[in-house]
């Protein structure tokens, strides 16, 4: 797993209070049972993480920890002005 992946994983574990070995890369939010409260908490918890804004729209239940995972690399190489 990348950095950020662990990162986000250790987000999940504190904000969502999942434990670490039942998240994978494939599995979605949903599958996990993370509600959009919860989904909301993690946006703002990866905000202060990473230090990228994350939107409400940028997390989604049916999305999984890879697509989120994704998302935040995408936005982190952004913010460094490297193209992706």
């Amino acid at each position: 797993m990348s950095d950020t992946s662990d990162r986000l994983v250790a987000l999940l574990v504190r904000v969502c209070g999942l434990e670490a070995d039942e998240i994978s890369p494939d599995v979605s939010f949903r599958k996990l049972e993370v509600d959009s409260l919860a989904l909301v908490e993690l946006g703002l918890a990866a905000q202060q993480e990473f230090g990228v804004p994350v939107k409400d729209d940028d997390l989604e239940l049916d999305a999984t920890v890879a697509d989120a995972t994704e998302m935040l690399e995408r936005k982190l190489a952004e913010a460094s002005g490297v193209a992706g």
